[in-house]
């Protein structure tokens, strides 16, 4: 059975729609001060043969440094869901937190991820 297409002229599911939203407001609060703060303070000069890259960044997790591409800024409490307009609040209060970020490489990032994820479903 099909999922019902309700939003965007009938073209746009609920969980797409709100995957959307989610989207754009994370967009918007990349330049957070906060987020660039944490950056800030998991950055050192690069001293390695590439001459093309200026700096490297320590996950908090693993201690490993990487490169600025290799890296992503994690909410240390998770952001939560957003699934309907309810959620819409806390969400952004979260995202929006003054406080409790954590510099994480990709691979860390996704394992912590997937585990909240799976608490979160239990």
């Amino acid at each position: 059975m099909p999922v019902k297409k309700t939003r965007n002229n009938n073209t746009m599911t609920e969980a797409g729609y709100w995957g959307m939203v989610r989207s754009m407001l994370r967009r918007g609060f990349r330049y957070w001060r906060p987020i660039q703060q944490a950056r800030q303070q998991a950055k050192r000069c690069y001293t390695g043969l590439n001459k093309r890259q200026k700096w490297e960044y320590q996950c908090a997790k693993c201690k490993e440094w990487w490169k600025g591409s290799e890296v992503e800024v994690d909410h240390i409490i998770p952001t939560g869901s957003l699934k309907s307009g309810d959620d819409l609040q806390g969400f952004v209060e979260r995202l929006s937190s003054e406080d409790g970020y954590q510099v994480l490489c990709k691979s860390c990032h996704k394992k912590k991820t997937n585990e909240e994820r799976i608490n979160g479903k239990k």
